[in-house]
């Protein structure tokens, strides 16, 4: 029997539409089969889907890419907190999430999405000589947290690089990333993901728990304000706090739908 589903499309992390990185929401009153899940994000073909259903005042979160399920996204987090203030009749002052990382809350502050969000320890790793050689250019230093962290000198070489996404994907970590210090920003970056069945990731959320955390220590400040240097570009804002961080952005409505599946 159909099921009709309410999609809100949103583009996280800028105040532009077409602009950040756009993520498709869709209301769910309990779960679908994650087959039907996953065909969604599949049939939406952007680099996240997200899947929220009520739990009394909060909300279950799941997140899909085009190719898989994973356990969390700054973008579709930010994108979800987004939709349900602006759909609830009275929104929390927190709404909080509970996802595969644990408990999730996103507090609003003016024209803010406030995530609570892990950040993820980094071990710097030995073979950046072999690394650089798959890249094609040489990192100053590499870290693996969840994801692959590739620093560089130079601002121009993470904003000029052009991607071998085959190659990208013969390395450690769920997503790649590349970052160096800003002239304009506290640090620069563009994220990678072709394990996922995405190219270039537009702005990378969960990658900035451990892109902002690294430049906090190097820069001497919990406070820092990112670049997404993608085609698309975002800004991100955080401060860290200990072993959690709070990372920030804002969000623009692109478009609202309705979906329909057999289920």
């Amino acid at each position: 029997m159909p099921q009709t589903i309410r999609q809100f499309t949103v583009d996280a992390f800028t105040n532009q539409i077409f602009k950040g990185n756009p993520a498709a929401v869709c209301l769910l009153d309990n779960w679908l089969d994650d087959r039907i899940l996953l065909h969604i994000a599949q049939e939406n073909n952007l680099s996240e889907t997200a899947f929220i259903v009520p739990q009394g005042d909060e909300f279950l979160l799941r997140y899909f890419t085009p190719k898989a399920e994973i356990d969390l996204c700054g973008h579709a987090t930010l994108a979800s907190a987004f939709v349900l203030h602006h759909i609830l009749p009275n929104p929390p002052e927190n709404v909080v999430f509970h996802t595969q990382v644990g408990k999730l809350s996103v507090q609003k502050q003016d024209d803010l999405f406030l995530m609570d969000f892990p950040v993820f320890e980094l071990q710097q790793q030995e073979n950046v000589a072999q690394i650089g050689a798959i890249l094609g250019v040489m990192p100053q230093e590499v870290y693996l947290g969840r994801d692959l962290l590739c620093v560089f000198d130079d601002e121009n070489v993470v904003k000029n690089y052009q991607a071998d996404h085959a190659k990208i994907a013969q390395l450690d970590g769920l997503l790649c990333h590349f970052t160096a210090k800003s002239t304009q920003f506290d640090c620069i970056s563009r994220s990678f993901a072709p394990k996922l069945g995405i190219g270039e990731d537009p702005v990378c959320g969960s990658g900035h728990c451990h892109i902002l955390p690294y430049w906090a220590k190097v820069l001497g400040k919990n406070r820092l304000i990112g670049y997404q240097a993608s085609a698309r570009s975002g800004i991100l804002h955080g401060e860290i706090k200990g072993e959690r961080m709070i990372l920030g952005g804002q969000a623009v409505l692109f478009a609202k739908s309705e979906i329909y599946v057999n289920v």
